[in-house]
C-alpha cells in the first residue's frame, strides 16, 4: 500500500506517512476544527471535505482509502508546484505533510525559497505556519518544527 506513488515521479516516503499520521491521528467520528471550533470539520487521517461534518463516521477501512488518495493527489500537488527542482525525499515528505496540513504549497514563500535553492531560508519558513483561528496552535508548533527537521535531514 505505501509508499504512495503519484502522477509524477516523486512519492511521499515512509517518513512523510509517519509524520502525518503522527500529527493527524486517526479519529473515526468527525470532529470540528480545533482553531475555529466548527469548519472544516474532520475524520480520518486529517481528511476535510464535502460530507464530512456533524454525525459522520468513518471504518478505519475508509480512513485508510481516504488516507491513500488523498496522499497521491497532495504529493502530485507539490510534485507540480516544485517542478524540476532538486529535492531529496525527505524535503518532498515535509512538504507534502506541510501541504497536507495547509493546502498552502503554490502560494507559501517557503516554495519559492526552496524552488530557488535557498533550503536554508525554506526551512525557515515553517515556523511562520503555526496559527489556526487567529491563534498559535502549539500542535501546529510541534508539526512545524517536526516539518522543517525532516526538511533539513538527509
Amino acid at each position: 500500500m505505501f509508499p504512495i506513488r503519484s502522477r509524477t515521479s516523486r512519492r511521499i516516503g515512509p517518513a512523510g506517512i509517519a509524520l502525518i499520521k503522527r500529527f493527524e491521528g486517526c479519529r473515526l467520528a468527525a470532529y470540528p476544527d480545533p482553531g475555529t471550533g466548527g469548519d472544516p470539520w474532520t475524520i480520518g487521517w486529517g481528511a476535510t471535505g464535502k460530507g464530512i461534518g456533524p454525525g459522520v463516521s468513518w471504518t478505519q477501512g475508509q480512513c485508510d482509502a481516504r488516507l491513500e488518495a488523498d496522499l497521491v493527489r497532495f504529493g502530485a500537488d507539490v510534485a507540480r508546484a516544485i517542478g524540476a527542482a532538486p529535492t531529496t525525499p525527505s524535503q518532498f515528505d515535509a512538504l507534502v505533510s506541510f501541504h497536507y496540513n495547509t493546502g498552502a504549497i503554490h502560494k507559501a514563500t517557503l516554495t519559492r525559497l526552496h524552488i530557488a535553492g535557498d533550503h536554508a531560508g525554506a526551512a525557515a519558513q515553517f515556523v511562520r505556519w503555526v496559527n489556526a483561528g487567529g491563534k498559535i496552535m502549539p500542535g501546529l508548533v510541534r508539526r512545524r518544527a517536526a516539518e522543517a527537521a525532516l526538511y533539513k535531514s538527509q
